[in-house]
């Protein structure tokens, strides 16, 4: 549950980032919401397979 915790807290995070970006275009911006959404992909497979795991020892 950790692991789901902290892609809740990052994606809560770059929202601002996210608003400068598509709003404002600001291209620093955009680079901070593409490095986000990679950890965030990184912590939605760590999650995914959390999931696997633990339904298969049941």
């Amino acid at each position: 549950m950790d692991t789901f915790n902290q892609l809740k807290d990052l994606i809560a995070s770059v929202e601002d980032d996210a608003v400068k970006f598509f709003e404002k275009g600001n291209a620093a911006a955009g680079t901070r919401v593409r490095k986000a959404l990679q950890q965030a992909k990184t912590l939605a497979q760590d999650i995914r397979n959390d999931v696997t795991a633990k339904k298969n020892t049941k």
